[in-house]
């Protein structure tokens, strides 16, 4: 993981902010200069200026400064809210200008100090209470720079619920002008590096649980189906429950959940299955490994069936003997701490940080209904003798896009976390990919890929970068979810197709090897291009045709781009 810088604008002293961040133990190192004290606005104002090594900026103001309104308001004057909103959108002006110049911009939302009672009963009132504009600003903040996809508005409330009394101390304000406490800081620090993370595709993408007493509550082989303590007027069943629904939840935004659990397999199914009070079934889940064996064994098993890196797993068991193995045999799998408290499961789930992600596509969102497809797929290819039979079952159907707005944030968060096949592992944010396919000679296209099992959404990039009669393929990227399906010589042969119609003599790569695409270095050598192993170079030349695989419905755009 790279090593970030960030510049710190606020309308208060911060450095202590920035010392938590320059001294933090965990990963990302993170490295933070301040904007000068007393020049909040200036510094918003100025532009990047020097500040061009900056990976990204945080501007974390108090209410009042940027509005003279609700300082007003705080002293109990009649304003008009919507006043206060127009000095809003005023502000929100100069962050958009600001962030255009910037690979992303946090900015932590607005709150009051906890002992700033406002109104009282009355300061949820419309038109009049403190709280009550005070959401409104945040509210419309949201709204503002919802269309600015590098800028990101972090939840502060969260920090001082979890600081309680010592979210606050009117001392340091008057002793540094520090308007919080250091608590608040040290959240802040957190969601700062969960951002970094987030960012470079390290969230958190498989849920992997063991089943009894995790699952549901009881032993299923000493028990059996009917026994399990699954919902019911049962505080536990209950909490079991809640704890699937909670799983659940996270499906619907993309993440995935797997079995490994010690276990009769055709037993452990059937609960899955057929126990009523059951909220995940087995299409819920990407795959399983149960059996009697070693459960580190099995995780990494699983993941590899999944095409993911152990570094994407989180683990959950009810047993810290189990929990214990498998964080000292797979140290790149997360295993939280985990309650022996039952009732307690939902809410740690929920309050893990490693599911945040930058971005959010509808890939993201049916990527369970893609893995339950995939299953669809294996179970398929099983009963065809041949690899190649078996393809031409499916129907494949590929599809070249050009980059553009729609498809933008999708092709970057795939740019940004795919490694296995992967030319050059190059990461760019949502807007450096885009200045850079907008410059000469530069082409881009996005990849999608469907079957007659289900869609797969846009699971590849490849690019150009064409110089005199030479076109060097820049990006060479496609998903783990449909490697080895004949769509990575589809796209070499696309590549081949279109710097044909540029009038190119020659197309090559330049292979970069990095800890985890070794399998894209086997692809090209096995593609029938040249290899030039003193350059770890690939090449083909023009004259020759590039086939596409015959089993494989292409549609691509003329490169043509309308005006």
């Amino acid at each position: 993981m790279k090593n970030y810088q960030c510049l710190l604008i606020a309308d208060f002293n911060i450095e202590n902010l920035a010392s938590y961040l320059n001294h933090g133990n965990s990963a990302p190192a993170i490295k933070a200069a301040v904007a000068p004290y007393g020049q909040f606005m200036q510094s918003l104002m100025a532009g990047k200026g020097n500040d061009s090594g900056f990976d990204f900026i945080v501007v974390w103001t108090q209410p009042q400064s940027i509005s003279p309104s609700f300082a007003r308001a705080l002293n109990f004057e009649s304003i008009s809210h919507d006043q206060i909103l127009k000095e809003v959108d005023e502000f929100c002006s100069l962050l958009i200008q600001r962030g255009k110049q910037e690979n992303y911009t946090l900015i932590p939302s607005w709150v009051m100090p906890t002992y700033v009672r406002g109104y009282g009963l009355l300061d949820m009132h419309e038109g009049l209470g403190l709280a009550n504009i005070l959401n409104k600003m945040n509210i419309r903040l949201a709204e503002n720079l919802k269309g600015q996809k590098n800028i990101f508005i972090l939840n502060t409330q969260k920090w001082v619920e979890s600081s309680g009394k010592k979210a606050f101390n009117p001392k340091m304000w008057y002793m540094a002008k520090i308007p919080f406490g250091n608590e608040i800081f040290q959240y802040a620090v957190c969601d700062i590096q969960n951002f970094c993370q987030a960012i470079e595709g390290q969230y958190k993408r498989l849920v992997v649980v063991d089943l009894d007493d995790t699952l549901w509550g009881g032993i299923l082989g000493d028990e059996g189906v009917k026994n399990l303590k699954l919902g019911g007027h049962d505080p536990i069943g209950e909490a079991f429950v809640d704890f699937q629904k909670a799983l659940k939840a996270l499906t619907n935004k993309g993440i995935l959940l797997g079995i490994v659990s010690k276990n009769e397999e055709a037993l452990a199914l059937k609960a899955v299955n057929q126990h009523p009070e059951m909220i995940l079934k087995q299409k819920d889940f990407a795959g399983w490994r149960i059996n009697w064996k070693d459960k580190a064994q099995n995780i990494v098993d699983l993941v590899s069936e999944l095409n993911l890196g152990l570094q994407s797993v989180v683990f959950i068991d009810d047993q810290p003997i189990e929990r214990a193995r498998v964080k000292e045999a797979l140290p790149e799998v997360y295993v939280p701490e985990w309650s022996q408290d039952k009732m307690l499961y939902a809410s740690t789930l929920l309050g893990l940080a490693c599911f945040d992600m930058p971005f959010i596509s509808q890939e993201d969102l049916s990527r369970s209904a893609m893995y339950a497809s995939e299953r669809k797929r294996k179970n398929l290819k099983s009963s065809f003798g041949s690899y190649e039979n078996w393809l031409k079952t499916l129907e494949i159907k590929v599809q070249v896009e050009r980059m553009d707005s729609y498809n933008i944030q999708r092709m970057a968060q795939l740019l940004n976390k795919t490694n296995q096949m992967n030319l050059t592992t190059r990461r760019l944010s949502e807007e450096e990919f885009k200045k850079w396919a907008e410059e000469e000679n530069h082409w881009v296209w996005a990849i999608r890929v469907s079957d007659k099992l289900g869609d797969s959404g846009l699971t590849g990039i490849i690019s150009l970068d064409v110089d005199d009669k030479k076109g060097r393929i820049v990006d060479f990227v496609l998903s783990c979810r449909v490697m080895g399906r004949k769509i990575e010589e589809t796209m070499a042969h696309v590549l081949y197709y279109y710097a044909r119609e540029l009038n190119l003599n020659e197309l090559y790569a330049e292979f970069i090897p990095m800890e985890r695409n070794n399998p894209c270095f086997e692809f090209w050598q096995d593609s029938g291009f040249h290899y030039n192993q003193k350059k770890n170079q690939f090449s083909w030349n023009l004259e020759k045709e590039y086939g596409l695989p015959l089993f494989i419905k292409l549609e691509r755009p003329s490169l043509c781009y309308e005006s």
